[in-house]
């Protein structure tokens, strides 16, 4: 009975593997890869080439504002949305407002309830 049930199962196994195998590639399909791989290589570079003589476009403001997150927000990971900092008031040494001070303490002289 061991030797029947190790069987069905050494079978089920070896079809399973040699279902999940993917078909191997030809020497001809890669090497035509590759060529193809070269050649949009060689269009990039040249036009890179023409383009490098030429002024560069103005980035339009759209452009600047390209970077949102999910909520929609300007992601301020980069350095077109980062921008003037909000507050024009004293900053500490990491560059954060320092909210001892009135100008960038938005709640500051409001009496606590």
């Amino acid at each position: 009975m061991k030797k029947l049930l190790t069987g069905v199962l050494a079978m089920f196994m070896g079809f399973t593997v040699a279902m999940a195998q993917a078909p191997a590639t030809t020497q001809k399909e890669a090497k035509t890869k590759v060529k193809t791989e070269q050649k949009a290589a060689k269009k990039e570079a040249a036009t890179a080439k023409k383009d490098a003589g030429q002024p560069a476009a103005q980035a339009s403001p759209a452009a600047k504002t390209a970077h949102l997150t999910k909520s929609g927000a300007p992601d301020k990971r980069f350095k077109e949305n980062k921008g003037a900092s909000e507050t024009a008031g004293p900053k500490k040494k990491d560059g954060t407002p320092d909210m001892r001070y009135k100008s960038n303490n938005p709640g500051a002289g409001k009496k606590k309830a």
